[in-house]
C-alpha cells in the first residue's frame, strides 16, 4: 500500500515538475515577444499622432480656401449685379 501511494506521489510530482515549469528560455522568448509587441504599438501610435496632425493641418487649409473660394463668389455675384443694372 505504501508503494503504490509513493507511486502516485511520484507521477504527481514529475507532472507538477513538467507541466509547470516554464524554462528560462521560454520566459526570454515571452519577454522579446512583449518588447516587440510594445514598439509596435509605440510606432503605430507614433504614426497615428503623425497622421492625426497632417490631417488638422489639411482641414484648417481646406477651410482657409472655403472661405477665399465664398469671398470670390460674393465679388462675383456682386459684379455681375452690378452689369445687370447697367
Amino acid at each position: 500500500m505504501q508503494s503504490k501511494t509513493n507511486l502516485i506521489a511520484f507521477i504527481l510530482t514529475v507532472i507538477a515538475v513538467l507541466g509547470g515549469c516554464a524554462s528560462s528560455g521560454d520566459i526570454e522568448t515571452l519577454r522579446d515577444e512583449i518588447n516587440q509587441a510594445n514598439e509596435a504599438a509605440q510606432s503605430a501610435s507614433a504614426t497615428a499622432d503623425a497622421a492625426s496632425s497632417e490631417a488638422a493641418e489639411a482641414k484648417a487649409i481646406a477651410e482657409e480656401a472655403k472661405v477665399s473660394a465664398d469671398e470670390a463668389n460674393s465679388k462675383i455675384d456682386n459684379m455681375f449685379k452690378k452689369s445687370m443694372y447697367k
